[in-house]
């Protein structure tokens, strides 16, 4: 089947696109690596030791960072509903983390314990209805703030993806209620045409 003219315009950027080329020099699975490496080298998200949830996590950029960042003496437990190959330093578990049987690995995975840091980088299904899109994307932030709120240690941070639109706005001042200080990124790596941010809400309430 012949590919449209948008597919293709898509796939030759990408091709094209440095942070593609690098990620494939440097070994990471995906260029949205280099998103999370500007965001720690800017606010210092992750330390050696520390035990990371990353929601949405496949095909295993974001955690192939942060396993490397957090040593042989730290862990990372990353879910998504898709497959992800075997990382250093990162357990996976495949399903919906909104389901309760996820939940309950999640929660014996951390033994009665918390987080000392929460990233996603998490997007739905594209549909191309912009209003859909957009609600489905603020639909997950939501969600992802109940798993913070249940599993985050006090004072800690979270860090994801949201796109600008109807609800961002809300969404922040949900962030505020539970963070001291909640700050909007923009990294090298995320295309300037497209309305993705990233969200760094510090100083978890508890």
């Amino acid at each position: 089947m012949a590919r449209s003219k948008s597919s293709a315009s898509w796939l030759s950027r990408h091709l094209s696109d440095p942070f593609v080329k690098q990620a494939q020099k440097d070994g990471y699975r995906s260029r949205a690596a280099y998103k999370l490496i500007e965001l720690n080298d800017k606010d210092k998200l992750i330390r050696p030791g520390m035990r990371i949830l990353d929601l949405g996590s496949a095909p295993g950029g974001w955690s192939q960072v942060a396993g490397k960042l957090v040593g042989d003496k730290g862990r990372v437990l990353a879910t998504d509903i898709l497959p992800m190959d075997t990382l250093k330093n990162v357990d996976f578990i495949q399903g919906d983390f909104t389901d309760d049987a996820i939940v309950e690995q999640l929660l014996g995975w951390l033994g009665g314990g918390r987080f000392d840091l929460i990233i996603s980088d998490i997007a739905p299904n594209i549909t191309g209805i912009a209003s859909a899109d957009q609600a489905s994307s603020i639909y997950f932030l939501e969600l992802a703030l109940d798993t913070v709120v249940k599993t985050l240690k006090p004072g800690a941070t979270f860090a994801a993806k949201m796109f600008q639109g109807a609800g961002s706005d809300q969404y922040l001042k949900q962030l505020r209620a539970h963070f001291d200080k909640v700050l909007i990124r923009k990294p090298a790596a995320s295309r300037k045409e497209s309305r993705e941010v990233y969200v760094v809400a510090k100083g978890f309430k508890g």
